[in-house]
């Protein structure tokens, strides 16, 4: 499986080379990034799976920081993890993160082509993906994410979010996104019901913002 060329053209710094890995796998880095607001968003979107996960999860993309390591930490007995990334080496920085875990598996998989079976994941969460793909690419990672949620199953997003007129980070963060993340700033432009599938649409059940409407999370039940 190839890494896709938009990834390897726009996202080499930050996903695939080694120093990138080495350099961003650091806790205060990643907050850092996010403004302050990492572990809000982190359990954020935990709360909405529940303090005691069950089932079968799957987490869409490797996540820099404590996200998966917390998940796992609230995995009942009889649940499993799954966690899909299209980038080997992000998936080989996440089994080494976690080490050994009976409940948890690691895959090198593509989003927009999951070797899942339909209607087999209890709950799927995405966590800051999103906003690194183009159009077209996020339209078929939500499709492929409904596809294999179950009946009665939760999809979480958390991802960027276009911030109000007032917010001191706006032009600021305009200008990074723009020259680092071109394609998160479609996310200011359009909420993330116009990348959804047309059947997903009405099961939106949550949709909050954060920081000045910089940052949100939805939730979406099947």
């Amino acid at each position: 499986m190839s890494v896709p060329a938009y990834l390897s053209r726009t996202y080499w710094w930050a996903y695939l080379h080694p120093n990138a890995v080495r350099l961003f796998e650091r806790q205060w880095l990643v907050n850092l990034i996010l403004w302050g607001n990492f572990a809000r968003l982190r359990d954020a979107a935990l709360a909405e799976l529940g303090d005691t996960v069950s089932g079968q999860v799957l987490q869409v993309a490797c996540v820099y920081g404590d996200f998966t390591p917390r998940l796992v930490q609230r995995l009942a007995p009889d649940a499993h993890l799954t966690v899909v990334d299209v980038a080997p080496i992000q998936v080989d920085n996440l089994q080494r993160k976690l080490g050994p875990q009976p409940h948890v598996s690691v895959w090198q998989q593509d989003a927009t082509s999951l070797a899942l079976p339909e209607a087999s994941q209890d709950s799927v969460v995405l966590f800051f993906l999103l906003h690194e793909q183009p159009a077209d690419v996020r339209s078929r990672t939500l499709a492929e994410a409904f596809r294999v949620l179950k009946p009665g199953g939760q999809l979480v997003l958390v991802d960027y979010h276009r911030p109000l007129w007032w917010h001191p980070l706006r032009l600021p963060m305009w200008a990074v996104l723009k020259t680092l993340e071109p394609f998160a700033l479609d996310l200011w432009r359009s909420p993330l019901a116009a990348w959804l599938p047309q059947t997903a649409e009405p099961h939106i059940r949550t949709a909050r913002t954060f920081f000045g409407g910089l940052y949100q999370l939805v939730v979406i039940r099947r």
